[in-house]
């Protein structure tokens, strides 16, 4: 199989200027504010986004290390493979966050909800809609025993360049 190249439609601004100390989950951002600068030759494709309160923003992880295929995730002391987690560090380097949309302007959106770290790459920009993302789950994984750590938990670290 050929390649896949991808080009960032714009990037994302937020206080957090390193990994280190970053919330690990959107859902464990709450109220944290940052903008969305979508380039301007992009912008005409945010006609009508802000009729949605939520969107779903694609990004390149621009600062994790490595793509080992096993990782010590930030919620667990075992080793997983990295499908099975959501640690930045992967084989391709894509994130995704759920954040709130507070508003538009022109071609930056303001935002709330961010776990991202200043300068992130965007790659693509989708509209949160419940009916089409929300599923009942019968399993979660190792998470199961885990879940009650996102809200404390922070990146340390041990993913970043």
């Amino acid at each position: 199989m050929n390649e896949i190249k991808y080009k960032p439609i714009g990037v994302i601004h937020s206080s957090f200027k390193e990994p280190k100390g970053t919330p690990i989950q959107s859902v464990a951002a709450k109220s944290i504010d940052g903008t969305v600068e979508v380039f301007t030759e992009y912008a005409e494709g945010l006609k009508d986004i802000e009729g949605f309160s939520h969107i779903i923003l694609i990004y390149h992880f621009h600062l994790s290390k490595g793509s080992p295929l096993k990782v010590k995730p930030y919620m667990d002391n075992e080793v997983h493979g990295v499908f099975a987690t959501r640690a930045p560090s992967r084989p391709n380097s894509i994130g995704i966050s759920i954040v709130r949309l507070v508003g538009v302007k022109e071609n930056i959106l303001h935002i709330q909800d961010v776990d991202i770290i200043e300068g992130t790459p965007l790659l693509d920009i989708k509209p949160y809609v419940p009916e089409f993302d929300i599923r009942e789950t019968e399993k979660r994984g190792w998470l199961e025993k885990n879940i009650d750590k996102l809200l404390t938990s922070k990146d340390d670290g041990r993913f970043i360049k």
